[in-house]
């Protein structure tokens, strides 16, 4: 779990790094000043109302306690065990089986679970995706997606700047006049490339993180890990198409990538490979049980 809190510390200051170099290349701090600001409003934003956007727009409601009253002590005991607020659980009609954390801070944590999830798990898996989800909640995982989709964003205005620039040869001092028009320009292209691919990259090391703290709070690695299975195969099976807005948009959220997709394209997935967390976990059973 150090390792990958560190992980994330280092590709955020590598979202930072990028940030100034592009700033220098427009040729002032007020750029980077500008998009900071406008990208803390429009992020600001979401990170404060982001629950509220999710659940309505895939028509969660909340789940009963009357016909689910085993779920809720679940989430009770975890909530205890975890030392966090029990979240708030809310329920999708779907076919598919995932599950998805959401709450600018653990005192507004929300869980949504869909139907298929309830009706393919067992409760030992459910419980390890739930113990997942809210590792999530626990580990302040919007708060840390926010700021790098804060630094993203401003890279990608600051890189909108600087294709200006490089088109009419100044951003209004002397040392643009001097630049190379090719290399901003080039830099405008893949600087916001880069940006994506870090930004990525800090939500996968976040998914292992959740998957850590999952397995050390409920002590039971393997259901987890069962849990991934069923939902490695079934999501070949119901998964949305991949022009689904709602999906793309939300898809760092869920415990599994809700698209499917092989080779290169893992590249530009949220989640690491399944595969992989699987394996991650087989190897925390035997650390924490066998040693």
């Amino acid at each position: 779990m150090i390792w990958n809190r560190f992980k994330t510390l280092a590709l955020l200051a590598a979202l930072t790094a990028l940030l100034m170099y592009v700033g220098s290349l427009i040729g002032g701090q007020s750029g980077i000043l500008f998009a900071l600001i406008f990208s803390l409003i429009m992020n600001g934003a979401v990170f404060f109302y982001s629950d509220k956007i999710i659940l309505s727009m895939f028509g969660a409601q909340q789940l009963d306690p009357n016909t689910y009253g085993w779920v809720y002590e679940i989430v009770e005991e975890l909530a205890q065990t975890m030392s966090i607020p029990a979240p708030k659980l809310f329920l999708m009609q779907s076919p598919m089986a995932n599950a998805f954390a959401t709450g600018r801070n653990p005192h507004n944590g929300a869980v949504a679970v869909t139907s298929g999830l309830l009706d393919l798990l067992d409760r030992d898996e459910l419980r390890g995706v739930l113990a997942h989800e809210m590792g999530h909640i626990k580990n302040r995982d919007v708060l840390v997606a926010t700021v790098a989709a804060t630094l993203a964003s401003a890279i990608g205005y600051m890189a909108h700047m600087l294709r200006y620039a490089a088109y009419w040869g100044s951003y209004g001092n002397d040392r643009n006049r001097n630049s190379n028009p090719i290399a901003m320009l080039f830099a405008a292209i893949f600087m916001p490339l880069a940006a994506m691919l870090i930004q990525l990259a800090v939500s996968r090391s976040r998914e292992y993180m959740a998957d850590e703290t999952a397995a050390t709070y409920t002590r039971d690695p393997l259901s987890l890990a069962s849990a991934l299975e069923k939902l490695q195969d079934y999501t070949k099976i119901a998964h949305p198409r991949h022009g689904d807005a709602r999906y793309a948009s939300a898809a760092s959220l869920f415990v599994v990538y809700p698209f499917t997709g092989n080779g290169w394209i893992t590249l530009f997935m949220t989640h690491p490979p399944l595969r992989e967390r699987i394996k991650r976990l087989h190897a925390l059973h035997k650390r924490m049980f066998h040693q």
